[in-house]
């Protein structure tokens, strides 16, 4: 295939990576071939770029620069016509106005927040669990706390959530986006549960009862639902590519 092999962009589409075809990505009117990419199994990078398509506009959302694409071999151009923006992913426009108005906020504050609930839920039951062990009245305190805090930052997170997925993956729906959708507000709701039951009776871990068991199984379960959003947060970010 020469260099300067000439494409439009209904034969660019043909390189889609489906069907164990070749994958060809066009930037700026280069056609590179990133076949050998494990990040671009079947077309599909980070479970929101397709292959076959040209990506100018979209490659400045990415988080790394146009050096990248150097390593890989251009394998010919894409016809002037045919480079047009009518791929462009389009978002409402006051969201449009609130990014040109706040550019900070084009960095999509999710991936920043999102940190703070994942931690804070897990180290609330792991301060309780150090609590009964020790009967130290601090931990359980602090495990109240943290989970204080991590319901304030799940307000945040979630509406950050949606507005990433949004901006960035089109609201297009696929597992790790369901799963996250679903267990976020089941997260959030057990949590409210054991923080109002905690708020009402501070010393309810003093006498066992049945409720108590209830009470630490809600705390308790915060942990893998937040670990289990996380990694399917992280799966979209970097996604897992098995040979």
């Amino acid at each position: 295939m020469s260099e300067e092999q000439h494409f439009t962009a209904e034969e660019l589409a043909a390189y889609n990576g489906q069907a164990r075809k070749s994958v060809f990505i066009a930037y700026k009117g280069r056609v590179i071939d990133v076949t050998g990419s494990k990040l671009w199994l079947n077309g599909l990078h980070m479970m929101r770029h397709h292959a076959g398509k040209d990506l100018t506009d979209e490659f400045k959302d990415a988080p790394h620069n146009v050096d990248v694409l150097d390593r890989y071999i251009q394998v010919g151009i894409l016809k002037k016509e045919e480079i047009t923006a009518s791929d462009k992913r389009k978002i409402p426009r006051f969201l449009a106005w609130i990014f040109n108005r706040y550019p900070l906020l084009k960095r999509h504050p999710h991936p920043f927040i999102v940190h703070f609930p994942i931690v804070l839920m897990v180290l609330s039951p792991l301060f309780t669990a150090l609590y009964l062990i020790t009967d130290t009245r601090a931990f359980e305190l602090t495990s109240f706390h943290c989970l204080a805090c991590g319901l304030l930052f799940t307000l945040a997170a979630i509406p950050s959530g949606l507005l990433t997925w949004w901006v960035n993956y089109s609201a297009h729906f696929f597992k790790p986006v369901i799963i996250k959708i679903i267990l976020s507000p089941i997260m959030f709701s057990v949590g409210l549960i054991v923080f109002i039951w905690r708020l009402k009776h501070p010393l309810i871990l003093e006498h066992i009862s049945s409720l108590v068991f209830l009470y630490l199984f809600l705390l308790f379960l915060l942990a893998p639902l937040v670990l289990t959003i996380g990694w399917f947060g992280a799966e979209m970010t970097f996604p897992i590519h098995k040979d």
